[in-house]
């Protein structure tokens, strides 16, 4: 790995003479120009040269637009398709049948089936079925391998490039300090009971929450576990069980997300946000401060025709992929980490700001249901009321403390 001062032409003598030095883009390639500037000194005593170049090589430059503009190409659209298999992945995991992107899928299937083979149908039905609709420890591996391979390349890379260019240290072992929590969450997420209901306190448990005549009608038997279902409560599939205060089976922590469980899974889940928006920040804060102190913005290259032309932007972005093309991969994966991971923490604060759940806000969408009073006398038909929200801090405590705990505690 090569270090900052190695790409740049860092002087690290801080009494050096100040003659000029040519600045190359990388290794093997052409050299950019750089118009004559003050020397100038980062806090950590680093000094660009940033004079300009009298010649360059003849031909086209290897970070020209025209002269691997194919290879930066090549490795843009495969980027690109691995973001939105990522992000395709994500949400189709994440969500439900009643999806957008669910009921896509299955048009598209839909369409395919007149042309595949039917023994290869069942085949796949059989693979994803398995793979979405059973309990499995597969998303959970693949959870930890991302998780790993981008704290190995901002620990390879990042830290290293960051703690060169005098980082506050504190700053970097952020994500490490994040990662820890997070992993202490996910560990009992899924590990915790999410409120399995049993025989032994299905009576306990049907007193805590009233039906609402709704969304839940008292008298419902589970025909799996032949139970009368509670208020607020629902047969999961994945785990054969019905669970209390369902809110969703999340396939990343392979378990059900529950009463005894949610405050663990809504840590676990603003953690893991987090998480990808420092390690976006630090790296895209690394990147920018790479350009500014190489000065390239104020530079220009020579193209295809030997004419030298001022850099831009798309000159900038494509010599910053092939610069450090695993940190830009990290950072786009980061970057959109962030955006789905922050949506969906917004939801489930919400959620938990209304006392709802995942299961009760489809639920109410599939009835068509609102969750505030209408003025059209026409439309009340329509209105649910949720009777319970106690009011936004008191939603918010349940999460942490279930009103199972605070009866335990009142009759102690």
């Amino acid at each position: 790995m090569v270090g900052v001062e190695a790409l740049f032409q860092w002087d690290l003598t801080p009494g050096a003479p100040l003659e000029d030095q040519r600045i190359p883009i990388t290794k093997g390639s052409n050299f950019l120009h750089i118009p004559k500037q003050r020397h100038t000194e980062s806090p950590g005593g680093l000094r660009c040269h940033t004079d300009p170049l009298e010649t360059a090589k003849n031909g086209a430059s290897p970070l020209s637009p025209h002269g691997r503009g194919m290879d930066f190409l090549t490795l843009f659209l495969i980027y690109s398709c691995a973001v939105l298999s990522a992000m395709a992945l994500l949400c189709l995991c994440s969500g439900r049948r009643e999806s957008g992107l669910a009921r896509s899928v299955s048009a598209v299937s839909q369409a395919l089936s007149f042309v595949i083979p039917a023994q290869l149908q069942r085949v796949a039905q059989r693979v994803l079925h398995r793979l979405f609709h059973t309990r499995s420890c597969l998303f959970v591996v693949l959870h930890v391998v991302l998780q790993a391979a981008v704290y190995v390349e901002y620990t390879w890379e990042v830290f290293v490039y960051c703690w060169e260019l005098q980082f506050h240290l504190l700053i970097l072992l952020l994500p490490y300090l994040l990662l820890a929590g997070n992993v202490g969450c996910f560990i009992l997420c899924s590990r915790a009971n999410p409120g399995i209901i049993t025989k032994s306190n299905h009576a306990s448990l049907v007193k805590i929450y009233a039906y609402d005549g709704v969304l839940f009608q008292k008298g419902i038997v589970c025909p799996t576990c032949g139970l009368e279902k509670p208020a607020r409560s629902k047969h999961c599939s994945f785990c054969s069980t019905c669970v209390h205060r369902f809110d969703h089976h999340c396939v990343w922590v392979n378990n059900c997300i529950g009463a005894s469980n949610a405050k663990y899974f809504f840590l676990y889940l603003f953690t893991l946000t987090a998480m990808a928006a420092t390690t976006a920040v630090i790296s895209a804060t690394f990147l920018i401060e790479v350009v500014l102190l190489s000065g390239m913005m104020h530079g220009s290259y020579i193209d295809d025709q030997g004419q030298e032309r001022a850099v831009d932007i798309l000159f900038l972005i494509q010599h910053l992929f092939l610069t450090f093309p695993r940190i830009v991969f990290m950072l786009g994966f980061v970057i959109l980490l962030t955006l789905v991971l922050g949506a969906y923490s917004c939801f489930n604060l919400y959620l938990a700001l209304t006392n709802q759940t995942s299961n009760e806000w489809y639920k109410c969408r599939r009835h068509r249901c609102c969750h505030h009073p209408t003025l059209q006398p026409h439309d009340r038909q329509a209105v649910y009321k949720n009777i319970y929200s106690k009011g936004v801090w008191r939603n918010l405590m349940e999460i942490f403390k279930p009103p199972a705990v605070l009866e335990s505690k009142k009759k102690t």
